[in-house]
């Protein structure tokens, strides 16, 4: 399943949800009648949409059976996702982000920088984060971040699984975030 958004908070009085789209393609995932998988607890259900619209970058949602704000209440904070097959093939040189976790950076020298733990796209610009080398559980590795544009990002292989970057000099220092904060 592919996340495309995720509900940041009740819209009005009706039942409406605010939603940060993780996709390119709103309004078809969010147009009336698509039907999305989400997880309220610990259970897992579809919801229809009823109402959509968008407004400054964010979609506003109802869905079927969610008719007051405290029935949107609950869904704060959930994940809208997609099966996999109904993604679209994208054109060359376009990735989901999805694709990106798990992917080896390197710099175009070779050196290893670490691996794509999650890819965040707070700010309008996708965002790798790359954990450094280590064991997998150590909960204090550094994270280094990098931007994914093609301003660094050489040469990207989600088949490989791996991404060469050549940032400018410092960037990686620079953009170091300790796991002991």
């Amino acid at each position: 399943m592919a996340t495309i958004g995720r509900v940041v908070r009740p819209h009005g009085n009706r039942g409406h949800v605010v939603v940060a789209p993780e996709t390119d393609f709103g309004a078809e995932r969010f147009a009336v009648g698509a039907r999305l998988q989400t997880r309220r607890g610990d259970r897992f259900e579809e919801l229809t949409v009823i109402a959509s619209r968008q407004q400054a970058g964010r979609w506003i949602v109802g869905f079927e059976g969610i008719g007051s704000i405290n029935d949107a209440e609950t869904l704060r904070g959930c994940e809208f996702r997609i099966p996999d097959e109904a993604l679209r093939v994208l054109a060359e040189g376009s990735y989901y982000l999805h694709d990106l976790a798990g992917c080896e950076v390197r710099l175009t020298s070779g050196v290893v920088v670490g691996t794509v733990a999650r890819v965040d796209d707070l700010a309008g610009m996708p965002t790798l984060v790359v954990v450094q080398p280590g064991a997998p559980d150590e909960p204090d590795r550094d994270e280094v971040l990098v931007p994914f544009s093609q301003a660094f990002c050489r040469r990207v292989d989600v088949t490989e699984k791996v991404i060469d970057i050549d940032p400018p000099e410092g960037l990686i220092e620079l953009n170091r975030r300790s796991g002991d904060r």
